[in-house]
């Protein structure tokens, strides 16, 4: 697994991104990801490990929610 890539070495696109955002308001993007499974995947070991941040899976491109 490789985030933060726009691409991977096959070169397929990875149009899933894992965002953090912290208790500021500000967001990072995490890593980018080729299927949402694997962005939620790795969300939730982030979620587990990092009790104080918040994770999230948005596609490439889409609007946060509110």
């Amino acid at each position: 697994m490789r985030g933060g890539d726009t691409m991977s070495d096959s070169g397929a696109t990875l149009p899933w991104q894992v965002i953090r955002q912290d208790d500021g308001g500000g967001s990072y993007r995490v890593g980018r990801y080729a299927t949402q499974a694997e962005a939620q995947q790795v969300a939730d070991g982030l979620d587990h490990r990092h009790r104080h941040q918040v994770y999230r899976v948005e596609r490439v491109g889409q609007r946060p929610r509110p």
